[in-house]
């Protein structure tokens, strides 16, 4: 398969992660959906075309080059019951979580108490779970893609519900230090809202792609860091106890 060809594919894909239709992408283009369409099929794309579609995927060449090389790493969501697996032992959740993102394992065992014979267990059951592939004398080729999630509402996302969420953000949040936290509210409609969800996507891809670059640098260089991105349809409790009726109005 040729690169054009791949890379078609690729922001095929990036555009159902999205739920942007071919009828979203005409609008944009200006162009029947049947155009579109043919487009697609014959993967045939100007360099302009292809920087346009991106463009209504908050996305750029880049990050689709990336998107496309890294297809091999396949695994996106892990089932349920590895999940499970992983909040049963927190150990191996604390590997598979720093493996993912995209720590050496020599970094790993020089800063937490991981034993040798501890870490060829953990990494066997990782390897068997479809995070990683063990490779002869503990060395990994991790097989979790960019875009990989816990899955909402599941085992691990709980665990970190459970004990993240009091300790983030019990802290006085000082620029200073390298923290920093912004609450801000008012009136969306539907369509704002999705375009906010859109651009808050595209700074997480930009908070992944530093990861990234900053994961070649000595780890003394780097510091963990922790970055919330929420919005939701809400009202303080307070404002909505004085409503003459209860808000019944859904998003």
């Amino acid at each position: 398969m040729s690169q054009t060809a791949q890379l078609v594919d690729t922001l095929k894909k990036i555009l159902r992660e999205r739920k942007i239709t071919y009828a979203d992408v005409a609008a944009h283009l200006d162009l029947s959906e049947a155009n579109v369409k043919r487009m697609f099929s014959k993967r045939h794309f100007t360099l302009d075309r292809l920087e346009q579609v991106c463009a209504l995927a908050n996305a750029d060449l880049n990050y689709l080059m990336t998107r496309m090389n890294e297809g091999s790493l396949i695994i996106d969501e892990l089932t349920l019951e590895a999940e499970q697996e992983l909040v049963a032992n927190e150990k191996l959740l604390m590997m598979a979580q720093l493996l993912i993102n995209r720590w050496e394992l020599d970094d790993i065992t020089t800063t937490y108490e991981f034993e040798e014979h501890e870490v060829t267990r953990l990494l066997a059951k990782l390897d068997r779970l479809g995070i990683i592939e063990l490779l002869p004398g503990n060395r990994v080729r991790n097989l979790i893609s960019r875009d990989f999630r816990w899955i909402h509402n599941g085992p691990v996302y709980k665990y970190f519900e459970k004990h993240v969420a009091a300790e983030f953000f019990n802290c006085k949040f000082n620029p200073k230090a390298g923290e920093l936290l912004i609450f801000m509210a008012g009136m969306l409609t539907r369509t704002s809202n999705a375009h906010m969800q859109n651009r808050m996507r595209g700074l997480a891809r930009e908070f992944d792609e530093l990861c990234r670059e900053d994961g070649k640098l000595p780890i003394d260089d780097t510091y963990g860091t922790g970055l919330v991105l929420a919005m939701r349809p809400w009202e303080l409790s307070v404002f909505a106890n004085y409503r003459r009726a209860p808000n019944t109005k859904r998003f």
